[in-house]
């Protein structure tokens, strides 16, 4: 095939769009194509005034610019997304569908910038079409991906899938070291043109390619997150006092006689919240829920702070946690370990026999936990088994109880998504993998947490209503409730309804199983769901199909404006609990002590900022959380090549098969083509493959026995063979 000749116009035209906002001048334009010097400047003049006869470029003097194709309403900005083909798509900010950028079109843009697009006039499809004008600014601070030595002082970075889609060139200056096939962190320097390849600098080296740590710190680089902490923040963080100073007892209220303990996973050490419980005369519970004041030790805005914020959360992989805070802080002097006096903020709850809240307080206390609970040692003393807190623990056992069965009856919806763990050896290879067990401690504890964030939420909304209400929020009718809502945004816990178009989908997936779920006009209520749940849990897929319910609705995000947490069913929520390793929830605590102390918190304006952010960074993490996890699974398999396991087809394309392992809970695939004792027919209504000359079918939901035959550590791919004797 004969190559296609690349004309100056193009290039020059090219060059201008990357620079569209301003005016280019003839010799930085010249200088930009290596063009020998006489004949070159004959060809670039002449190029010049083709273009501007042509109307393609404007001058102005001796400057010149694209023509501005704004004119006719034509360009928009977006945030662009690149694909493993390289073609892009461009999400324009308002509209609902976004624009297709052919690969051909995608110019210099990279995943996440915000481009400026041009609509093409010819669209293939339905969907519009365009070619990306201008990067108005770059959307990832950097990237992650393999070093290459490709000869004597020639340098190549191949990214990452997740990170980029094109090969970067480094100076030899700007290495850091890095040698062959090392995994390396690395940042854009530049990049001159589509033609050429962008320049990059390494910034961190993360170790050879394969190894544990590599591979797990590169899953943090491809969400652009980073363990270590600035050695700045460090510093500061290891000056801060341990020691409670004496003003601070006689200020805050003072309960470290009460009994307190903490109940956490066995491997935990970052205790952000403990528990106590107690009898009134009455027969009413009086629950206390008691959260590290970590607002104390974090002052807002200095660089502890900057430092919680750019983090949002922490991070919880594998083999390791990426804290929001140092260590020093979120295990150590924050963290409320037994038998040490610490600073909390808590919330005192008396809680009827039939779960109203009856009344409540707000407090900021020290406290002694005299206990350290796991999960399993409450679970055993819930099961009969004597100990010193035997009493405490039976009553928040019975009261939390009744708290889930009130709530799934108001309309709470039950899910139950597995949580995969490993047993990994000394250097971080998995040796087995199972399912967390999910034990009635687990609902003890998520009940106190969701008691308190409620009530929490609750407590603002009254001091908004009070203010209202008030002599002087009265005096001004609607002015004085606006004044009433602006003196008290706060943050909360927020949850939407879900897209009743994914449900539907859901139960056209579920119907072969013999489960009915419809959606009838566009409704469906969480009684529905939970039902659908209830009939998913008798079958083989009851893990794969509580994650098509989960991934159908809306996520759970942070907010000023309260809509309601559609799957609590809670009219009031936010998060309070978890200031350790939660942004938000510190944000929760200064507003809370600002607004008891009577002056100004967050604005408004601030609060949806941070929301934003804030809910970002949680994607962020739960996506790297996933993928530690599919990253160990496919290691895991990776050490059983030619091994029989039994599993369950989890689902059907028109590409093959989705098994899921009933022990282990790896997912992987089998493709079409691997099923080559007949020709298979993808038949979407009924979820099969059906065999067009035997009839044998793979349905949704039915039992196989799969060959494990390849691994791909860096995709995180497991490739299943049918084992002949199991197919049905």
């Amino acid at each position: 095939m004969k190559k296609k000749k690349i004309h100056l116009e193009d290039l020059i035209i090219e060059l201008l769009e990357r620079h569209s906002e301003s005016w280019v001048t003839r010799d930085t334009l010249r200088s930009a194509f290596k063009l020998p010097p006489k004949k070159g400047d004959e060809r670039f003049n002449k190029a010049l005034k083709r273009l501007l006869k042509q109307n393609k470029i404007a001058q102005q003097n001796d400057q010149y610019r694209i023509a501005d194709a704004r004119q006719d309403g034509n360009t928009l900005e977006g945030v662009f997304s690149s694909t493993r083909s390289g073609t892009g798509y461009v999400m324009v900010d308002g509209r609902e569908q976004d624009i297709r950028i052919p690969a051909k079109h995608t110019g210099t843009a990279l995943d996440k910038d915000r481009v400026r697009v041009a609509i093409l006039p010819k669209s293939r499809s339905d969907r519009k079409e365009g070619k990306i004008v201008d990067v108005i600014s770059r959307g990832k601070k950097f990237f992650v991906g393999t070093f290459h030595e490709e000869g004597k002082k020639t340098y190549l970075i191949i990214p990452d899938e997740k990170s980029a889609q094109v090969e970067f060139f480094v100076h030899p200056d700007n290495t850091k070291g890095a040698r062959h096939n090392d995994k390396v962190t690395f940042r854009l320097v530049d990049w001159l043109h589509p033609r050429s390849l962008p320049e990059a600098e390494v910034l961190e080296n993360l170790g050879k390619k394969g190894t544990n740590n590599a591979s797990i710190l590169s899953i943090l680089a491809e969400n652009e997150m980073q363990a270590a902490f600035p050695p700045a923040v460090e510093e500061f963080a290891e000056n801060v006092a341990v020691d409670i100073p004496e003003k601070e007892y006689k200020r805050r209220k003072d309960i470290r006689n009460w009994e307190i303990f903490t109940i956490d996973p066995h491997d935990a050490k970052d205790f952000d919240d403990a528990l106590s419980i107690s009898m009134l005369d009455n027969g009413n519970y009086y629950l206390g829920v008691h959260i590290a004041d970590v607002s104390y030790y974090v002052q807002q805005d200095r660089i502890l702070d900057r430092e919680a914020v750019v983090r949002g959360t922490s991070v919880y992989l594998v083999d390791r946690t990426i804290p929001m805070l140092p260590e020093c802080l979120s295990n150590g002097v924050c963290s409320l370990r037994p038998n040490e006096d610490k600073l909390s903020y808590s919330c005192f709850m008396e809680i009827t026999p039939d779960g109203n809240l009856e009344a409540y307080t707000i407090e900021e206390t020290v406290i002694n936990s005299s206990m350290r609970f796991t999960y399993e040692d409450v679970q055993e003393i819930i099961d009969g088994k004597g100990h010193k807190h035997q009493e405490s623990i039976r009553i928040l056992a019975k009261m939390t109880a009744m708290l889930t069965d009130k709530r799934f009856s108001q309309g709470s919806i039950d899910l139950d998504t597995p949580e995969p763990r490993f047993r990994l050896d000394e250097n971080g290879r998995p040796l087995g993998v199972y399912v967390k067990e999910r034990l009635a401690a687990h609902r003890l504890v998520e009940e106190c947490m969701l008691m308190a964030n409620k009530t929490v939420s609750e407590h603002v909304s009254l001091l908004r209503e009070q203010r209202k209400n008030s002599p002087d929020g009265k005096s001004r009718g609607k002015e004085g409730e606006k004044d009433g809502k602006s003196r008290y945004p706060f943050l909360y816990r927020v949850h939407d309804k879900p897209n009743p178009e994914k449900l539907k989908n859901i139960g056209e997936n579920v119907r072969p199983l013999g489960i009915e779920f419809q959606v009838r006009d566009d409704k469906v209520t969480a009684t529905q769901i939970n039902n659908l749940i209830k009939q998913a849990n008798k079958t083989t897929l009851k893990y794969a199909i509580n994650e098509l319910v989960l991934r159908s609705m809306a996520k759970a995000v942070y907010s000023p404006k309260n809509i309601g947490h559609y799957g609590l069913g809670f009219r009031e929520y936010t998060h309070f609990t978890s200031p350790i390793r939660r942004y938000p929830d510190l944000i929760v605590h200064r507003l809370l002590k600002q607004y008891a102390a009577g002056v100004p918190g967050y604005s408004f304006q601030e609060l949806i900022e941070l929301g934003d952010h804030c809910s970002q960074k949680e994607r962020d993490a739960v996506i790297a959380e996933r993928d530690s996890i599919k990253l160990k699974q496919v290691e895991y398999m990776s050490g059983h090549i030619g091994d029989v396991f039994d599993g369950v087809i989890s689902g059907v394309t028109e590409k093959g098969l989705f098994v899921l392992l009933n022990e282990s809970y790896c997912e992987g695939m089998i493709a079409i083509r691997d099923l080559d004792d007949d020709f298979y027919v993808y038949d979407q209504a009924r979820h099969q493959l059906r065999g067009r000359s035997r009839g044998k079918t793979f349905r949704l939901g039915g039992d196989i026995k799969v060959k494990v035959a390849r691994t791909d550590l860096e995709k995180r791919q497991i490739d299943f063979l049918p084992e002949r004797s199991g197919s049905k």
